[in-house]
């Protein structure tokens, strides 16, 4: 899924590059509370970028909580509650500190990398992705958004690491499959239990733009093995990791949708099917849906994800099979077919 070192990582986008510098001007004290930043188009003239990337930039800022936009006057920084050299924010609603020195330095005291990462986690376990925002971690953790800065440089940094952390609960078996279909297997469900236990995860994973996470990788070169001893030729090898692991994330990005379903409506999947068997069966009766009548009648029929997950995995690994097993020691095929 990508490689762990931080140095082989690709080059952020504009908007997040510059994103960060402003960030660092706001965290260093450099533009203060109620000062304005620079505008769309002073972002477009000094860094030489589209409106677009320059309105990206803004956007990313008021979601940190940072900046925010005050009518008349443009954007200007967020008060930052208690960092040095800041004086801390008054609350509306009765004028009592937002957070004082003393308490700021509280609720540092304990913080660490792993803490924020390991509540960040736990956030977006509890309520899913969309809760999880730096201004929401830091006010879970005791601290003020811009304090968070320290210890991570922004959310993209956060989510790749909270992501690093769950890969890394992964536990390899002992007793692991040494053939190659077991050993594909047994790590596509400990993937599988992986996104069950973190819903959010699967949408933070890209096979387009690889997660770089050490643990990650080497689930993959754990998964891979039995396999790389028979296949040399790299395009195969990555072809097979992908369309295993990509499989498992493609059914997994529902874990998500589901329960995010559940907590607003309250009503599991079964429950929400169950409710709905009279609209189905007047869809169906006229006769014109046979597929969906016969699956209807079958009352015991199991319509969740693990059997839909099990099912389509055991197919895939079948179609695989007479690739990984018909080659000969230390061959393999090129995406055009030929022997490499």
């Amino acid at each position: 899924m990508g490689a762990p070192e931080r140095s082989a990582a690709p080059a952020p986008a504009p908007y997040l590059r510059i994103a960060a510098e402003l960030r660092g001007r706001i965290v260093s004290g450099e533009l203060r509370a109620g000062e304005r930043i620079p505008s769309t188009r002073r972002i477009t003239r000094e860094w030489g970028v589209a409106t677009a990337t320059a309105t990206k930039v803004l956007a990313v800022l008021r979601q940190e909580g940072l900046v925010r936009a005050v009518p008349g006057v443009g954007t200007v920084v967020e008060a930052p509650g208690a960092l040095p050299g800041h004086p801390a924010r008054t609350t509306r609603r009765n004028g009592a500190r937002d957070g004082t020195r003393h308490g700021a330095r509280d609720g540092e005291s304990a913080l660490t990398r792993e803490r924020v990462v390991r509540t960040a986690v736990r956030i977006a376990d509890a309520q899913g992705a969309a809760a999880l925002s730096m201004r929401a971690l830091a006010a879970e953790l005791g601290v003020s958004t811009m304090v968070l800065y320290r210890y991570v440089p922004g959310k993209d940094e956060l989510v790749l690491l909270m992501a690093d952390a769950v890969f890394g609960e992964v536990e390899l078996p002992a007793g692991a499959p040494a053939d190659r279909r077991g050993r594909l297997e047994a790590a596509a469900r400990l993937q599988w239990a992986v996104y069950r236990r973190h819903p959010w995860l699967a949408r933070a994973v890209s096979f387009t733009r690889p997660l770089l996470s050490g643990n990650a990788l080497a689930l993959m070169e754990w998964m891979m093995a039995p396999v790389r001893e028979r296949v040399t030729d790299a395009s195969e090898l990555l072809y097979i990791m992908v369309a295993v692991a990509g499989y498992v994330r493609g059914v997994a990005v529902n874990l998500e949708e589901e329960a995010e379903a559940e907590r607003g409506a309250g009503v599991t999947g079964e429950r929400w099917l169950e409710g709905r068997g009279e609209r189905l069966e007047a869809i169906i009766q006229d006769g014109n849906y046979p597929m969906y009548a016969r699956i209807a009648a079958r009352r015991d029929l199991a319509f969740d994800l693990d059997s839909m997950f099990a099912f389509g995995l055991a197919r895939m690994l079948d179609g695989l099979e007479p690739l990984l097993e018909g080659l000969p020691e230390g061959r393999g095929t090129g995406p055009s077919g030929e022997d490499t």
